[in-house]
């Protein structure tokens, strides 16, 4: 089931420090950043049957909706779909296990999220494309 690990936030005379505690990166192969074109545009629907993810929202704020698939080649069209904000002004992580699919909405301008994977590019094939449109509700 995905989770959000909470981050914090310390503010002194120095400023700001924005930390996540509880975030373990055992298992991280490696990571990217997404900055979308503009808050219109949603990438998605983007599935792993074997990846995790875990996204971090360094600048901005985002909108991530994942749906658990029921059959990777043709899934329910009444799966739910949940929906979790993000933002920059603290280490929130989401986690993402394998078996779902994600759609992702920048909210405001220049958002960046960071997404960190269990596994190194092409070491595995598990990469499932769905129409934006194919579940029952995206906005």
């Amino acid at each position: 089931m995905p989770q959000i690990i909470t981050g914090g936030k310390h503010y002194d005379e120095r400023g700001n420090l924005l930390y996540n505690n509880d975030f373990d990166f055992l298992g991280i192969k490696r990571m990217y950043c997404i900055e979308n074109a503009d808050t219109e545009f949603i990438r998605g629907w983007t599935g792993h049957k074997i990846e995790q993810r875990w996204f971090c929202v360094i600048h901005g704020r985002f909108i991530l909706r994942l749906v658990k698939i029921d059959n990777w080649q043709n899934p329910s069209k009444e799966s739910d779909i949940l929906e979790f904000e993000l933002d920059a002004d603290r280490l929130n992580i989401l986690h993402m296990p394998k078996g779902y699919a994600s759609a992702i909405q920048a909210k405001e301008k220049k958002s960046k999220l960071l997404v960190m994977v269990d596994h190194s590019l092409r070491e595995i094939d598990d990469d499932y494309r769905f129409p934006i449109n194919h579940f029952k509700k995206l906005l």
